[in-house]
This record gives C-alpha cells, structure tokens and sequence, in this order.
C-alpha cells in the first residue's frame, strides 16, 4: 500500500525532526533558558507523531482486512439460509413490531439461540453484533490485548495454581520424604449487565431507506465501547467489571497474591525517571515479559516520548516498517485515555503481558425488546449484552505510581 509506505517514511523524518528540536530544548533548559517557540515547536511535533502513529494503526489494520476478505463460492449452507432469513424476520419486526413466532423458530435455525431467554427480547442478527464487536476491538485497548472468551453462562471460573509444590534430589537408597502440595487459587469472572436504549420514531423505521441494522450498532457500539472501556480500567466491580486500576495496589517488594504490585516514582513531572520505567520493566518476572505491552493515555506518552536513557537514547521508538509497533524499551505500547493521567498519587503507566493478566468474558448474544409504548411517539429498543472482566493473574501486571506533585 503506498500510503502506508509514504506515511512511515513521514514518521521517520518526523522522528528525527523531533528529537534533534527536542535536544536544542534540553540544551536550553541546561543552560537556564526557557525557549517557548522551540518549546512550542518540540510539542507541535509531539502531537504530530502521536496522530501518524495512529494513522499508520489504521492503515495496517484495513490491509490486514483487506487480506483476509472472504469471498463467497459455492452453494449456501442450511444454516446460512437461515440466518439470512432471521435477519430479515429480525427487520421486519424491529420495524413493525410483527413475526415474533416465527423469528423465535429462525433464531434456533439460525444457530443465533439454543435457549429460552427469562429477560425476553430477540438476539441480534450476526451483522449487527459483528458491527458492535468491530468497533469493540478499534475503540478499547483492553479488548486488544487481554484474553477474551465467550460463554454460556454468567460466570467463568479457573483455577490458577500459585506454586508450592516441592521436590528435590534424592539418592537410589536414601529415604523420600513428603513434598509440599501446590496452592490452588478459584478465580471466578461474572458478567454484568450492559445496556443501552436508543429510540427511533415509527416514521424513521417505515422508511425502508434507513439501513436499521447499521443504525442499531452505530448508535449501541459507542455507548458499549465507551462504558466497557472505562470499566476495564477503573471498574469497581460491583455491577460492572472490576478493572486492572480498582485492585489493591502495594509497593512492588510486598507484593501479594490478589494484589498489583507498583513500582514508585519520584516526582509528577516524570523528568529524570527513565531508571524507574526500566525498573517498572524488570519488576515483572521475565516469563511475563515476552509478549508484555505498556498501557498509558496518550497526554503520558506525550511526555515519556521526550525520554533518554544514560547514554543519550530516546526511550520512545516509532515502528518504521510495515506492521512494526511503536515501542518503549523495546516494548510495544498501547493508548488507553482511561488510565489516569501524571498526577501525584495516581498510577499513570501500567506493564504487563495483558493476555496472561486480563479475562474479559462476553455471555454471547446481543439482545434486544422492543418498546413501543412507553414514549410515544418513539419507540424504545431496549439492547443488552452481558460482559464481565478481571484480573486472574496479578503477578503478571505492575504499575508506576506517582508519589510526589
């Protein structure tokens, strides 16, 4: 793709362009002066790497999709039909209110349902819900690089085995005696409720120019995506997920099963803190790092990008080849607006191999009732999935708090 190929060139002449900007400004700070055209400059950069490297994601994701274009041969299976006609039956009831009979029966055809629902309503056809998990994946970071698995029920549970058994050498004649039993720890993830309830006029469903199943994910997916993206990070866990910033928090060298352990950092500005994002690093056990990622919102990449290590290195890398990440000490990094911002007392950067560490768990169905009494002239679609998350291996995430404003 050739815009991919001009734009990482761009980025890498933007990079270069940065730091040498960048080293003027450390020069003058050194030297007791404070440019604010240069320093103005040094930021413009800043927010023009941020956007390019946001651009170039986009870019490699739609080849990616390109690539992967599945095109349609040979006759259609049984249960293709049916789920053609459910999503028509699906249509035609979201628009009428008419067909309920029969789009239960395609629901079961169409493999869409297997189960009487106790909360009523009617899953969403494939495109719809395909539509909402897309934007999932490009909105919420977490969805990206956690463990996410779809259940039947409303509860997930594992057993994660904290160590303790024992062994050890023996002799051919000497005397075996009892080793230690393994620790076993249950970790259970349950769903919680996630709706929202867009309305629409029975005039805007009668125009059959309206796709309404575009306009169902369109206005659903950024109410989803919005809420489970700050749950994830924040979440209480009391009827929503309970996200990675909600655990118990304790300094690194008392760190304890069912806590994340931090590593503390000296000042707010996170100046002269390039030792402790390497300490940040190697707090994680080294079975964890590969395949480890940081997450930070953007405002905290703006100010770790400016970063050097002892001998003068940018910390922050641009991935300048196709598919190659943006990294941080050699590690890719992920931007997530809902982690805290650099504050005193706040955990702003969190490292960790997400996939081992976060299980987010989606009950499979988007379902929608529909409602047309309650607000006329409207009607309401009252649409709801089931999701839950949390953390089922805490050795596997630590944090950078900040300790001083």
């Amino acid at each position: 793709m050739d815009e991919l190929k001009k734009l990482i060139e761009a980025l890498g002449r933007a990079f270069e362009e940065f730091k040498a900007e960048n080293d003027k400004r450390i020069k003058e700070i050194e030297n007791g002066r404070n440019d604010p055209v240069l320093a103005e400059k040094v930021e413009k950069i800043n927010a023009e790497l941020s956007a390019m490297s946001q651009v170039k994601k986009q870019l490699e994701a739609l080849e990616t999709a390109v690539a992967r274009g599945q095109f349609p041969g040979g006759g259609a299976s049984a249960v293709d039909v049916a789920k053609k006609a459910h999503a028509e039956a699906f249509n035609k009831w979201f628009r009428k209110g008419t067909g309920e009979a029969e789009l239960k029966d395609l629901q079961i055809q169409a493999s869409a349902s297997t189960l009487s629902d106790p909360d009523g309503g009617f899953t969403v056809p494939e495109e719809v819900e395909t539509a909402i998990d897309r934007v999932a994946q490009t909105v919420s970071a977490m969805r990206r690089i956690s463990t996410v698995r779809s259940i039947s029920t409303d509860t997930y549970k594992k057993l994660v085995n904290q160590g303790g058994a024992t062994s050890g050498w023996v002799g051919e004649k000497g005397a075996r005696t009892e080793t230690g039993t393994p620790t076993l720890a249950e970790i259970a993830i349950n769903t919680k409720e996630l709706y929202a309830m867009p309305y629409a006029t029975q005039q805007l469903l009668d125009d059959s120019r309206v796709d309404i199943a575009a306009w169902l994910a369109d206005e659903v997916a950024i109410e989803f995506n919005e809420e489970e993206s700050e749950a994830f990070i924040s979440g209480s866990g009391v009827e929503q997920p309970k996200g990675i910033a909600a655990y118990t928090m304790v300094a690194n060298a008392s760190y304890a099963w069912g806590k994340v352990g931090y590593i503390a950092s000296g000042h707010a500005s996170l100046l002269n803190n390039a030792d402790k994002l390497i300490d940040l690093q190697h707090a994680l056990k080294s079975v964890y790092r590969n395949g480890a990622v940081w997450l930070m919102a953007d405002s905290t990449l703006n100010a770790i990008r400016k970063l050097k290590d002892g001998e003068g290195n940018y910390l922050w890398r641009p991935g300048l080849a196709e598919n190659a990440l943006d990294t941080l000490l050699g590690k890719p990094i992920e931007i997530d607006d809902n982690v805290d911002a650099i504050g005193a007392n706040k955990y702003p950067i969190f490292f960790g191999n997400f996939k081992r560490a976060y299980l987010i768990v989606d009950r499979l169905g988007t379902r929608v009732l529909r409602d047309p009494f309650t607000a006329k002239p409207y009607v309401a679609f009252y649409t709801t999935k089931r999701v839950g998350g949390g953390i089922v291996m805490y050795e596997a995430i630590k944090a950078l708090k900040i300790t001083a404003s």
